[in-house]
């Protein structure tokens, strides 16, 4: 199914900024939400805010498309995933730089993150075109064959939030569509038109009217229109990234109509640095894992659990290394790695409001609230431990989060035993917290009972390459 040409002339505009957001439905319809900038906190730009009545069109036309979407050629379906990862490439030359950087503060490096790492998204997953198999099973009744196939599951709900807003949006909505599924795609009410990036590229790369359906909301709107969606029996299955507060909600009403859903909720990373740890190493790591994109990730280092007969020396060489950091409003100065927060309310959360620098917290224990609660800023707990890796691992796992983790020592057998121990999806030998690869799984190993945090897929190890890696040294 062909694109309208007013769709097409729109995708091609390469809007600028300040121009309006629209809903994309099969076709564009606007109605206005007044944004505000984040740090000048004057209108930044209009944005549509989807009605109920927005969204049943958006579901009638993914669930007409499904019916040709669904049996394209999985060649086809490769071609327009490559040639849009050559688009939004380009974007970065374009209006990408200026709309991540005004809409949620990405510093220069961020915006890179997020573009390649969604360039990279596209062009793995075109990769799973033909990778959609299936098996023959053998049957206990004679003569009969049994074949199991892999089929779409029809219209998908997805919502993707502003932190990468580029890169998850992307990871968001690209399984579903190599696999011949359409898909609602609601994104945050804090970056609609960084998230729609995507939706441009895709479009711009030939992917059919209905397939990809964009859906921006303003927060009153917010609740009845993710309920209706959920619920509406032609909306087949769910994927939420975001906080775990919001993630109960989700799961609540998929599970209140029997509905399949995945979610991908916060973290607070656990980075254990055991006595015969490369300190060098770790400070680096430890430094980008706390402070990229202002700590605004979930997998971002939020505590570092460290033993005692290294704690000294490793402290003052994080202080320092901290106060090389460059910190600075990026719009003026696009060599600052760390710049401001995302909304004024979500820096009040942090120990210091005057202030949105980096900060490290010495002397955090288990019993303090900061050691549990995520913080999503600049910020890293330092703990110490003086027992064996047995006492690391026990206050790793103290967390009701279990997405990311990382181990630190010269012996990398026994840095490797820890990480296998650690209740986290991913947990990295010598390397930071924050590493996300297009071609493994990512997720937590899911809720520890009676508490509320992160649920995923299943969990991997990493052995970073070069630098990070270090074999046990001779003496």
């Amino acid at each position: 199914m062909a694109a309208t040409s007013k769709t097409n002339s729109s995708v091609e505009a390469r809007p600028s900024v300040n121009e309006p957001q629209q809903l994309f439905v099969g076709g564009l319809m606007q109605q206005q939400l007044r944004r505000f900038d984040l740090s000048r906190r004057d209108i930044l730009y209009d944005c549509s805010s989807a009605t109920i009545e927005d969204c049943s069109r958006a579901i009638d036309a993914a669930s007409a498309t499904f019916e040709t979407w669904s049996r394209s050629s999985p060649s086809s379906r490769r071609l327009i995933f490559l040639k849009a990862a050559d688009i939004i490439e380009k974007y970065l030359h374009q209006d990408a730089p200026a709309i991540l950087s005004s809409e949620v503060s990405a510093t220069k490096g961020w915006i890179m993150v997020n573009m390649m790492a969604t360039a990279g998204t596209f062009r793995e997953v075109a990769g799973m075109a033909t990778q959609i198999k299936g098996e023959v099973v053998p049957s206990e009744r004679p003569g009969t064959t049994i074949l199991v196939e892999r089929e779409p599951m029809g219209v998908v709900f997805a919502i993707s939030p502003w932190n990468a807003p580029v890169a998850l949006t992307a990871r968001a909505i690209c399984m579903p569509l190599i696999c011949g599924n359409t898909v609602l795609l609601k994104p945050s009410e804090f970056s609609p038109k960084s998230q729609n990036l995507v939706v441009r590229a895709l479009h711009e790369a030939g992917l059919p009217a209905g397939c990809l359906n964009y859906l921006p909301v303003s927060p009153e709107r917010t609740p009845a229109v993710t309920e209706y969606v959920i619920k509406h029996p032609a909306v087949r299955h769910v994927n939420f990234t975001g906080s775990d507060r919001v993630g109960k909600i989700i799961a609540g009403l998929a599970a209140s109509c029997l509905k399949p859903c995945v979610l991908e909720l916060g973290g607070k990373a656990p980075l254990i640095i055991l006595e015969d740890a490369d300190l060098a190493d770790a400070v680096e790591a430890v430094a980008f894992g706390a402070l990229a994109n202002a700590g605004q990730v979930c997998m971002a280092t939020e505590r570092v659990l460290v033993h005692a007969s290294v704690a000294e020396e490793f402290k003052r060489a994080l202080v320092q290394r901290f106060q090389q950091v460059k910190v600075g409003d990026h719009t003026q100065d696009n060599s600052v790695s760390v710049s401001g927060m995302f909304t004024p309310i979500h820096a009040q959360r942090g120990p210091a409001r005057d202030h949105h620098g980096p900060h490290i917290l010495d002397g955090v224990t288990p019993d303090m609230e900061i050691f549990r609660r995520e913080s999503f800023g600049p910020l890293v707990c330092l703990t110490e431990f003086r027992g064996d890796d047995e006492e690391a691992v026990r206050l790793a796992n103290d967390s009701e989060y279990s997405l990311s983790g990382a181990v630190f020592s010269r012996d990398v057998m026994r840095a490797l035993a820890v990480a296998r121990r650690v209740r986290t999806g991913a947990c990295h030998v010598n390397g930071a917290t924050i590493f996300s690869d297009p071609a493994v799984p990512n997720g937590g190993w899911g809720v520890v009972p009676g508490t509320a945090g992160s649920a995923g897929s299943r969990g991997w190890r990493s052995l970073p390459r070069g630098k990070l890696l270090r074999w046990p040294r001779a003496g």
